[in-house]
């Protein structure tokens, strides 16, 4: 009955005959055709049925039929030509492209006559030479050939070869095709070799086939003629007749005859072959010496001893061995040797009859009893030994001569033979071991029977048997053959083979004993040892416990490689894992007799397996060569399993022949293998220091920090390359590492600096011998980063006494060239396998949030981005800008478990924050106490706080929550915006404060955004704080479209009103996207549409909407997001994540933000008029300084940065810190609960925001001044801007403000700098001077503890003005506000243009100018032009703004020049504010002339605007309100009431017409600086000198004169100077123009009027 697979074979046959008939070599194949046609398919498959006739079928179903026909047919063409006798031997390996089919093994074929031993013969010389057998195919086929050996034509079924002779044709041949496929080899000359062994082996079984029969008929033709010869008179009379049996049983199948021949004794003991005598292998005569009396002597024989060769004369009959060589043959085993000696007519030994053969199976199964020569020792030994064949012991001494080797029995003389059997006989039920040693009589092996108890009997205790007995006999091979007895014993038959020509030496019977001894211990139970052992170590009861659990435990391949007491051991390793909640341990060992270098290596695992390619890396990155791996599970009696992992290793040796490998290397290595596989350590090359430098492995977790660090900050450097230059410094690695302990360690500062010293110079020393440049570098990056290290966590201990499972160092960026521009004060650098993270601060007070980065390989790169915005944000809060980032480097996959990714991310920040709160100072009671086990190279550092950023905006609980375990100072202040803290997106804050800037720049356009509709696109959606607040601040929006990560909206024409409240109930869903819009609300054309999609569709009413090409249907995602960026709307509103915006100068690569490089656009190509940036780095620096310039259809667009307009939330933040930090000190003093606190905070929220919002309406103010003046101070911020380049405070490429040569361009322009750049300046001003006044005596004067009560919320100020006026941030609460007062009213140039024309330092103009504003109560004037909002136009309000700031300017400067520096603020201000306040109210009164047709007519146009007219009169009495300062101090020095001094001082202005002298100074060019000084100069003068004529004329009259009175007299005093001058200034006044020359005289002629009075 057929199988399936018997179905496969057939099939595939039947295909492979197919494709013979596509075959050119098909139509050759003689199986019955007629010759050069082609054979019908029938036939062909015939052939191949016939050929693989006793394949079995699994052998081939898988082959391709290409290759069964092509195995046939290859074998076919090596069959062509056979001359008769001979045989056909091909070794390849066939290719497709060589032979057009193909074998995956080399293939052996093999065509020769039919006859016994073939197959067997060849494939044992294959496995001889360790060759793999994987296919033997031996079809017997039938065929005819020609008198050449020509084939011709193969025998069809009714000719087999297994039928009658007769149904054959005469000349038919019956022969074996041999195909066997082997290991694939390629090389020739290996094919060659088989090839030629394979003939030899061949050749042998020929001629042993052949003259088989001329053998056995010898055999019987000697022994029937045995009696007739002569024989040695000494004979035993049995030993001739036992001869002849033994011949004649040999001859009766029981010995396969393979060679013959006879010898001659020649020359002593030389057997000389006799020539012609050879049969068989033996057929071939030996090679004859050229002597002529030389004979050709056995050479076997020749190479015996001499006392061996000796026994060639002994007179025995018969010789029964085993020759030196294995059979060709039949079977691979050593020839048996049967030698019938001859005798002359004296009795000597003449020669020999030798038979080379082997016994045949009937042989060795036939009864003892009934084999010739056996049969007689037999009887012998039982009647030696006293036992009768009937009884008991005779028959169990029978039964073990009837199963003892056979071999054993012909060769053993009978008394060895009957002392081995009787005493296995009494050896039958013991449990022991006993060898039984016999030399071979020739002295060529030894015959080693050994008996042992039968469970004992393991391949593991053969092979270690075998091992000793070539050990202790000096063998070169050794074979067995075991026999298990029905006792409890079984048998080994060792055959110990020793070098040819070895004289065996004698042993004695000790030399037995001590090799049984050893065979003993080496078949000694394991079991039973490891028992032995457990008790000796661990004392009995415990042992017995452990052997109920580890009893069956050891696997036999264990066993096989340890000793019993190296299991206990493991034994208790596991033992102690179990005891402690460890799941691994692990033990690096030296085992005996282990090289050089070499060692072994344990894991010890409960629980799961380890995996290999686990370990592996691990081992390698330690520097360390895995030699094997010997993996052993332990199932223990409970069910549980433990593991033990042995490796083997070869130890690293340096450079110079020494590794690190001392005392205690092994522990080193021990600990870094365990770090690295719990995770405390990365799996990378620094862990080779361990025992290339001798290093822990904490210490090169330090290098490896250092090393990541500099990646981070962009060293061009590959961490391998660092890695490598640091294993081959190995001196200078290890004096980094010490320097660093030197420093850093707290037990190591008693040293002092000395020691400190002397590792720097013998640093300078080390490097200097460096031969490669790079390297150089590399180590001296490193030194660099060690002497920059100001304070690390490294040597600190946690709570548990451990030690941190991560690293965080604080630098000194400034002591770092390498790091790219900006440096920040101080940075933070925490490295650990979980996390990585940065902290950059700009100074000591910083502040801003901590980001989730994705970026692994350049966060770094990324926070510097980012704080550099930051400090431009921080302007308006009282810390400067800081910014950190981690990357979470172990996080699962999100879309499998978002939980678990989550979580790890948590852990990941949680690890930062410790790290960065390890090294930072607390205080305690107002009292500053560092960290433990932190040595600090800087001073006291408290202020440390965080805020939400990317990834990280409901993290602030988690901060705060580790900030109160280490009991920092700051509490919950740590991280504002927790579940206690002000709620951004609730307050709405961020979109607040950049609706701020949005509202300022539509009403430059004069649009009202809360009462008139616009449009909008954005970047958001409703789900979004910023966004979402965003578009829900004015209810006349209209958003046109939007887009976020996941949808782009559309609607064209939408309804103001109902979008606004769609768009409300989405933000106030819990979680929403565009999807959630209900679409039927949208205007006709709208849509919401996936970015998935291939494509989107484009109608009508969206390509007007957003200004799409005519003709164009469809857009992808992208292009429709694009053309959003492109929309003819009013406002662009970013409140997404990425940069939406770039100048057509940068690149996308440039930009930095990969994921949107196919939304990008230019800003020059934005045609919205404004951009409101509520969310971070929407646009590019450059992007908005393009759109500014050109975009908004080319006209320029009003933009300003993300700094200023989403500034209010750092605001906020920092609000809510500094009330926890006042609050905090109130629950700590027991005046107030948490909860209570909690409560007056959220009572608190609105004011905070309305606090907040004032900066952003501030800056914008500022903002829009500077706009008005951009070109005519483009000057002064050019100077501005070289001075803060000069101190190393700016790089303006790297702000992207302009150059000289631009600049030049803007001026030649008739322009000046764009807002955005307007905004940079303006922070960098803040900046600068903010640093500046926190280092003065200005915080503390007590007239600005206003501005500290201003800044806190009136419930505060109410109830705790003590806890203000303490507050731990009061000097720069303070100095912020003032800073943003002061920059905010002067402008960005304001400082520096004092600093320019008075000399004065910050701090005086600083004083002067607040005292100008009090002293003119500009406040509430800059209060009343707010209240004008989308009430006068923009540029009305920005125009009184800059007469005001005129006012303040001119008055900073007179105090400043007239006015004991520094300026007492109170003093001052309660000088002159009144009395200057009692002139101006009468100024309407008092100006005269031109000062009277000023006023008016300023008047006029500002009530003409619709500003009030009690503000239009306080504006137009600006011009002649600053002298009010002079008419003050004349007042004051003269007692003249201030209103009488103000009469005189105005009515002389119109009399000597000084105010249009005044007019033609300020017209002068200011171009330059010295224009500008020079023009200050002479109005400085004219002021001056108008003064002291005052001061004069006052003098001149009368207590109670009018002001003409007192002019009159006065002119009368002084008539003819008067006179000269009235000349000299009407000649100047009627000039066409006036310059610096004439107008330099008319102050000259001013002044000659009061020598004259003089």
């Amino acid at each position: 009955m057929q199988t399936k697979l018997d179905e496969a074979k057939a099939e595939l046959l039947a295909r492979a005959a197919r494709v013979a008939e596509h075959s050119p070599a098909g139509g050759v194949l003689p199986t019955g055709a007629e010759q050069g046609r082609r054979p019908d398919p029938d036939t062909t498959l015939a052939y191949l049925q016939r050929y693989y006739l006793h394949t079995a079928p699994e052998d081939l179903v898988d082959r391709d039929p290409v290759d069964v026909f092509g195995a046939a047919l290859s074998h076919y063409r090596l069959a062509e030509n056979r001359p008769q006798g001979t045989a056909n031997v091909r070794v390849h390996t066939p290719t497709v492209e060589e032979n057009g089919w193909t074998s995956s093994h080399s293939v052996v074929e093999v065509v020769t006559d039919d006859m016994p031993f073939l197959v067997d013969s060849v494939t044992n010389e294959l496995s001889r030479q360790g060759r793999g057998i994987h296919v033997v195919i031996h079809p017997q086929v039938v065929v005819r050939r020609d008198v050449t050996g020509k084939l011709i034509e193969i025998l069809g079924p009714d000719c087999d070869a297994h039928g009658p002779r007769t149904a054959r044709p005469h000349d038919a041949l019956v022969e074996s095709w041999i195909h066997v496929e082997i290991d694939r080899e390629t090389d020739r000359a290996d094919l060659k070799q088989i090839n030629a062994d394979l003939l030899r082996v061949l050749s042998d079984v020929r001629e042993a086939v052949e003259d088989w029969e001329k053998m056995r008929d010898t055999a019987l033709r000697i022994a029937d003629g045995l009696p007739d010869e002569p024989a040695a008179p000494d004979l035993h009379e049995y030993e001739p007749e036992e001869a002849r049996e033994l011949l004649r049983w040999l001859a009766d199948d029981h010995f396969t005859f393979l060679g013959y021949r006879e010898y001659n004794l020649v020359d002593g003991d030389a057997l000389a072959a006799v020539p012609g005598t050879g049969l068989g292998i033996l057929r071939s005569d030996p090679r004859h010496d050229s002597r002529e009396d030389a004979h050709p002597v056995s050479p076997s024989f020749n190479r015996l001893p001499a006392d061996a060769r000796a026994k060639a004369r002994e007179h025995r009959l018969l010789v029964l061995t085993k020759a030196n060589s294995r059979a060709t043959v039949h079977r691979p085993s050593y020839l048996d040797y049967v030698g019938v000696k001859k005798f002359d007519a004296e009795g000597n030994v003449v020669g020999e009859r030798r038979f080379l053969g082997l016994f045949s199976s009937a042989a060795y199964t036939e009864s003892v009893r009934r084999v010739p020569v056996i049969r007689r020792k037999v009887a012998e030994v039982l009647e030696g030994a006293g036992f009768s064949p009937s009884s008991h012991d005779g028959r169990d001494l029978l039964q073990i001569l009837e199963t003892y080797p056979r071999d054993e029995l012909f060769q053993t003389p009978v008394d060895k033979l009957r002392e081995i059997v009787t005493s296995v006989l009494y050896l039958q039920e013991r449990r022991r071991l006993r060898l039984y040693l016999r030399q071979d009589e020739y002295g060529r092996y030894y015959s080693a029977l050994v008996y042992l108890p039968r469970d004992r009997f393991t391949t593991g205790v053969r092979l270690r048997l075998m091992d000793i007995l070539r050990d202790e006999l000096g063998g070169t091979s050794v074979d067995f053959t075991a026999w298990n007895t029905e006792s409890i014993l079984s048998r080994i038959h060792f055959v110990v083979r020793v070098p040819q020509g070895t004289e065996l030496p004698a042993l004695t019977d000790s030399d037995v004993e001590r090799l049984e001894g050893r065979l003993v211990e080496a078949a000694r139970s394991w079991a039973d040892g490891f028992g032995e052992a457990l008790t000796a170590e661990l004392g009995e009861e415990r042992a017995a416990e452990l052997l109920r659990k580890y009893g069956g435990s050891f696997p036999e391949g264990y066993k096989a490689d340890h000793t019993a007491r190296m299991a206990v051991s493991d034994l208790v390793h596991l033992e102690r894992l179990d005891a402690s909640d460890r799941d691994f341990a692990l033990s690096l060992y030296e085992p005996v007799g282990a090289g050089p270098g070499e060692r072994r290596f344990k894991i010890y695992r409960t629980g799961d397996q380890v995996s290999l390619s686990a370990v592996l890396p691990v081992l390698q990155r330690l520097g360390v060569e895995v030699t094997d791996e010997r993996p052993y599970e332990l199932r223990r009696s409970d069910r549980t399993s433990a593991w033990i992992y042995d490796f083997g290793l070869r130890m690293p040796v340096s450079g110079t022949g020494d590794a690190y490998l001392g005392d205690d290397a092994r522990e080193r290595f021990q600990d870094a293998f365990a770090a690295v596989w719990r995770g405390d350590a990365e799996n990378d090359n620094f862990n080779t220091l361990v025992l290339g430098a001798g290093l822990t492995w904490r210490q090169a977790v330090v290098l490896r920090a250092y090393a990541k660090y500099l990646r981070q900050a962009g060293s061009t450097f590959s961490q391998d390359y660092m890695e490598d230059t640091l294993r081959n410094n190995v001196h200078t690695t290890r004096l980094l590492v010490s320097l660093f302990e030197a420093r850093m360690s707290p037990g190591r500062q008693a040293a002092g600096t000395e020691l400190v010293d002397a590792m720097l110079e013998e640093l300078d020393g080390a490097l200097d011998q460096v031969a490669s440049l790079d390297e150089d570098r590399i180590l001296r990056s490193f030194l660099t980063l060690i002497k920059a290290t100001l304070r690390t966590n490294f040597f600190q201990l946690n709570a548990a006494g451990e030690q941190h499972s991560y690293v965080s160092m604080k630098f000194d960026p400034q002591a770092i060239p390498e790091l790219p521009a900006p440096r920040p004060a101080f940075e933070i650098w925490v490295y650990s396998p979980r996390v990585e993270g940065v902290h950059l601060r700009f100074g000591k007070v910083a502040r801003g949030g901590l980001r989730w980065s994705d970026r692994r390989e350049d966060f770094r790169t990324e926070i510097l981005g980012l704080v550099k915005a930051q400090m431009v944000k921080n302007t308006v809060i009282v810390p400067v800008g800081a910014k950190g980032g981690f990357v979470a480097k172990n996080l699962p996959d999100p879309s499998v478990d978002r939980d678990a990714w989550l979580a790890e991310g948590v852990a990941a920040y949680k690890i930062f924050i410790s790290a960065l709160l390890d090294i930072t100072d607390n205080m305690v009671g107002g009292e500053v106490v560092p960290p433990k086990g932190v040595v600090r190279h800087d001073e006291d550092d408290t202020y440390l706080v965080v805020a939400a950023d990317k990834g990280t905006a409901t993290f602030s609980d988690i901060a705060n929550g580790v900030a109160e375990s280490y009991g920092f100072w700051l509490g919950d202040a740590f991280a504002s915006g927790g579940s206690a803290g002000y709620d951004h997106k609730g307050m709405g804050i961020t979109a607040r404060g950049a609706w701020e800037s949005v509202k300022r720049h539509f009403r430059e356009l004069g649009h009202d955004t809360q009462n008139q509709d616009f449009t909008v696109v954005g970047v958001g959606d409703m789900s979004g704080d910023v966004f979402g607040n965003g578009m829900l601040l004015s209810e006349h929006i209209r958003l046109v479209a939007a887009f976020d990560h996941r949808h782009i909206f559309i609607d064209p024409n939408p309804d103001a009103a109902v979008s606004y409240a769609e768009r409300r109930r989405l933000f106030e869903l819990p979680r929403s996207s565009w999807a959630d819009y209900n679409t039927e609300l949208l205007s006709p054309g709208g849509g919401v549409h996936p970015r998935s999609a291939k494509s989107i569709p484009v109608n009508a009413q969206m390509r007007e909407a957003l200004g799409i090409e005519a003709g164009v249907t469809k857009m992808t995602p992208a292009e429709l997001m694009q053309a959003v960026l492109h929309a003819p709307v009013d406002l662009l509103w970013n409140g997404g994540i990425g940069t939406y915006v770039k100048a057509a100068s940068e690149t996308h690569a440039e930009v930095g933000d990969k994921a949107n490089d196919a939304i990008r656009v230019n800003g020059a190509d934005v045609r919205a008029k404004v951009i409101g940036e509520g969310g971070n780095l929407g646009l590019t620096q450059l992007g908005r300084i393009e759109f500014a310039r050109s975009g908004a259809g080319g006209g320029g667009g009003r933009v300003n940065t993300d700094a200023i307009d989403n500034s209010a939330g750092v605001d906020t933040s920092d609000h809510e810190v500094n009330i926890k930090i006042l609050l905090n000190a109130v629950v700590a003093d027991g005046d107030m609960t948490v909860k209570q606190r909690n409560a007056l905070l959220a009572e608190m929220t609105d004011e905070v925001g309305t606090l907040v919002l004032r900066n952003n309406y501030a800056q914008n103010t500022a903002l829009a001044n500077g706009s008005a003046q951009a070109h005519s101070l483009l000057h002064a911020q050019q100077r501005f801007m070289r001075r803060l380049e000069q101190a190393g405070q700016l790089d303006r490429s790297l702000e992207f403000l302009p150059a000289d040569r631009h600049i030049r361009e803007l001026l030649g322009g008739g322009s000046g700098l764009t807002q955005p750049e307007l905004a940079v300046l303006l922070a960098y001003t803040k900046i600068t001077v903010a640093d500046e006044l926190i280092h003065t005596q200005l915080p503390d004067d007590p007239y600005l503890r206003r501005l500290l009560d201003a800044y806190f919320p009136a419930p505060l100020r109410a109830r705790f003005p003590e806890q203000i006026a303490s507050h731990a941030l009061r000097r720069e609460i303070i100095t912020t506000l003032l800073v943003n007062d002061t920059v905010n009213t002067g402008g960005s140039t304001f400082l520096h243009r004092l600093r320019e024309e008075t000399g004065a330092s910050t701090e005086e103009i600083v004083r002067a100018q607040l005292a100008a504003r009090e002293i003119f109560g500009l406040a509430e004037v800059w209060d009343a032009v707010e209240a004008l909002d989308n009430v006068v136009a923009a540029d009305v309000q920005t125009r009184v703004r800059l007469h005001s700031r005129r006012l303040v300017e001119r008055g900073t400067r007179w105090l400043l020049n007239n006015r004991p520096q520094p300026l007492q603020i109170t003093e001052t201000i309660e000088l002159f504010q009144e009395r200057v306040t009692r002139v101006w109210e009468e100024l309407p009164k008092l100006v005269r002339g031109a000062d009277l047709e000023w006023y008016q007519l300023v008047m006029d146009e500002l009530t003409g605007e619709g500003v009030p007219v009690e503000l239009a009169a306080k504006v137009a009495g600006f011009s002649s309100a600053f002298p009010t300062l002079d008419i003050v101090a004349i007042s004051d020095r003269t007692g003249v009431d201030p209103l009488g001094v103000a009469e005189v001082y105005y009515d002389l202005a119109d009399r000597l017409e000084i105010t249009q002298l005044m007019d033609r100074i300020i017209e002068l060019p200011r171009g330059d600086r010295w224009q500008s000084m020079a023009r200050a100069s002479i109005r400085e003068d004219l002021f001056a000198a108008h003064a002291a004529l005052t001061a004069d004329v006052l003098a001149a009259g009368g207590g109670d004169a009018t002001p003409e009175e007192r002019f009159k007299a006065w002119e009368e005093t002084n008539a003819a100077i008067i006179s000269r001058a009235r000349t000299t200034l009407d000649e100047i006044r009627g000039s066409d123009d006036f310059d610096l020359a004439n107008l330099s005289v008319a102050m000259r002629t001013m002044r000659s009027l009061l020598r004259a009075h003089a």
